[in-house]
């Protein structure tokens, strides 16, 4: 009998959909596609997103009008849908907000596919403004298909009033330093979040995305 395959958590790169809900920072998130070869459409259409082989859920903007804006085009069903599929889903900064339980701006109920809140930055030093804008260092808590190309010092780049606070540490991947550590990277299952933008990120957040690209959904 052949010996098995070794386990691994990537397959052939396929299509993304890229979740349009009139915001976000969609033209930079296809354009960061286009830069490492990924084949990506912008599409608003539900039916799109449910049948996705892939999706990149971006978001720029207020966590309460982009959840009203979700449920009023069918998307939260849509996204809901694509999950339960096992699709693998990466969520960007509002988008990846969103996917805890709720969120302090607003108050707002988000999806609830990651224990948790999203709540307001309060950097311990008075002198640092909110909202929180530039680079920052990235500490990787725990191993993740999706972050394993970043090395120690690796920065990343971002525009943010709230931070991800996930219930379980199981679900917490990275953190950052903005006057304390925060949360910057969750995930569960066949999703995965950033708080900081990869379209924005350089060499970093383009390997987020590349290993996006080919990743099976898997959290190993």
């Amino acid at each position: 009998m052949a010996a098995a395959l070794p386990k691994t958590c990537y397959a052939s790169a396929r299509m993304i959909t890229i979740v349009d809900y009139n915001a976000g920072n969609l033209r930079s998130v296809k354009r960061a596609c286009d830069a490492v070869g990924i084949d990506s459409i912008v599409s608003s259409n539900p039916e799109d997103v449910a049948k996705a082989e892939r999706v990149i859920f971006p978001g720029i903007g207020h966590a309460r009008t982009t959840m009203e804006t979700l449920l009023r085009a069918g998307l939260v069903d849509a996204l809901n849908t694509a999950r339960a599929h096992g699709t693998p889903i990466l969520g960007i900064c509002v988008g990846a907000q969103l996917l805890l339980e709720g969120s302090d701006e607003g108050p707002v109920e988000g999806l609830g596919w990651i224990p948790g809140r999203t709540r307001l930055l309060k950097p311990s030093n008075a002198a640092l403004k909110v909202p929180h804008i530039g680079w920052n260092e990235i500490f990787v808590q725990r191993p993740h298909p999706l972050l394993s190309s970043l090395q120690e010092g690796d920065q990343a780049y971002f525009v943010h009033s709230y931070y991800l606070d996930p219930s379980d540490p199981s679900h917490r991947f990275a953190d950052s330093e903005y006057g304390g550590r925060f949360c910057c990277a969750i995930g569960r299952d066949n999703v995965f979040a950033t708080q900081f933008h990869p379209e924005k990120s350089g060499r970093v957040g383009l390997s987020v995305l590349k290993a996006f690209s080919t990743w099976d959904g898997a959290p190993c």
